[in-house]
């Protein structure tokens, strides 16, 4: 074994090569662990059939390190093992070549980074409840409340400005809830007449209107054994008010042209993105029915009030429509980061949302670039160097401030260890607690009885 095949069976990443048709000519130890593929069966294989990446076919690396001559570093994917178990790896890519420079096939280092995405999924749950993630102090004491909501019978208003996610809080609560079996039917009140929004909630009888050729039941009926989600009830009529109150008190209603009573048990949650207490104050909404829907309320903040999440939310964005596109973006880059903290977000996390996924579409790079954010963004960040600057420092402040106060935390606002998780020295952390002006107990962990 010469010196070089030493090496590489001593290291703990995995190493093979291929020529120039793509079929396995080499295979270390550490290749064989990872992928419990013997190296006799592996050599000789297309590299393909070996891995089964979520890299392979024309997103493959290594065919993109061959073909333009630049290597590839640090990228993730995940490779099929031997048992059909999904195992998140690194790749690292390289052209190798003869005496000549003549290119001979490629070769690529993978490392099996299942305990880091573990340790990542860990630390995720903490700032997640069903589909929604937030590292913000605000939203981190509504996800503690959460549980308790859902699992009470009673009705729930969500108040919010449009695009800060109430039907996704409302599809939490259902999926937290006792009635998380049972179907979970949104209504958005807002977008239908009112004699139609009527005959969607309460169903007609055959013949109550020209056209009702039969019985239709309605969204309370068929949110029987679940949840019924009234989005926007600030828009409903009064007289339908007076109908939906019934519902809310007595647990029935009467389909359009019907003569029976027919009865409910769905859950109500109901939304609104505007002031319903002013609107009671005015004359356009019930007085009676503000305070039966009013049971338990939530407020959710608007994005400008949570903005240490946008990375978190960008990440979630990039996740998801790497799976819709078949793509394989891997982040964004610090610019554009930092012109997304900036911007003040009018339309929230849908907003936010919308703006990932075009420039998603318009990337063809392995991550999201200014270039690819839309004008009313980078216009307003592109008027000066100096602007640029000052919305990068933001966006740096921001972050520090989540990480540090989270590692703080962690530490039960132990200095020193969190320093240490940090990877810095405790004076630089003291300056940066200061900077930021971070408000920290008096006592630290070290010192704290338990």
């Amino acid at each position: 074994m010469s010196p070089t095949e030493a090496i590489l069976e001593s290291i703990s990443d995995g190493v093979f090569t291929v020529d120039g048709d793509w079929r396995i000519t080499s295979f270390n130890r550490a290749a064989e662990e990872i992928t419990g593929v013997e190296r006799t069966k592996a050599i000789g294989q297309r590299c393909a059939d070996v891995f089964r990446s979520s890299f392979c076919g024309e997103d493959c690396a290594l065919h993109k390190t061959i073909a333009s001559g630049k290597p590839i570093i640090g990228k993730t994917c995940y490779i099929i093992d031997a048992d059909g178990e999904r195992i998140p790896i690194s790749i690292s890519t390289a052209v190798l070549r003869d005496t000549n420079g003549k290119v001979i096939g490629g070769a690529e280092t993978f490392r099996d980074i299942s305990e880091i995405e573990a340790l990542r999924n860990e630390l995720q749950g903490k700032f997640r409840v069903g589909d929604m993630t937030s590292v913000s102090p605000v939203m981190q004491r509504l996800f503690e409340v959460l549980p308790a909501i859902a699992t009470s019978p009673s009705t729930v208003l969500i108040q919010g400005a449009t695009g800060t996610g109430k039907e996704l809080l409302a599809q939490t609560l259902h999926a937290l809830s006792p009635r998380h079996e049972g179907p979970f039917i949104a209504v958005n009140c807002g977008a239908l007449p009112d004699t139609l929004l009527e005959s969607e909630l309460f169903g007609y009888k055959a013949g109550a209107f020209t056209g009702a050729s039969r019985d239709k039941a309605g969204r309370f009926s068929l949110a029987q054994g679940g949840t019924i989600f009234l989005d926007e009830i600030g828009d409903i009529s009064a007289a339908l008010q007076v109908r939906l109150l019934r519902v809310l008190q007595e647990r029935s209603y009467e389909p359009l042209g019907g003569t029976r009573t027919e009865k409910t048990d769905a859950r109500v949650i109901v939304a609104a993105n505007k002031d319903l207490a002013e609107q009671v104050r005015k004359g356009e909404f019930r007085e009676d029915l503000y305070y039966r829907i009013n049971v338990v309320r939530v407020e959710l903040p608007p994005l400008e009030k949570r903005k240490e999440d946008i990375p978190l939310l960008v990440n979630q964005f990039i996740q998801r429509f790497n799976l819709l596109h078949g793509k394989a973006i891997s982040g964004i880059s610090a610019d554009a980061l930092s012109l997304l903290m900036a911007y003040a977000w009018p339309g929230n996390v849908r907003q936010l949302e919308n703006v990932i996924e075009r420039a998603f579409v318009l990337s063809d790079d392995d991550q999201i670039e200014l270039r690819h954010l839309p004008a009313e963004l980078t216009a307003s960040g592109t008027n000066s160097a100096m602007h640029k600057e000052h919305d990068r420092r933001t966006a740096h402040d921001l972050l520090d401030t989540e990480a540090i106060r989270a590692a703080l935390q962690r530490h039960r606002y132990n200095r020193l260890a969190a320093a240490a998780e940090l990877g810095m020295h405790k004076t630089t952390l003291f300056r940066k607690i200061k900077k930021l002006g971070l408000a920290l107990p008096e006592q630290d962990g070290r010192t704290r009885k338990e």
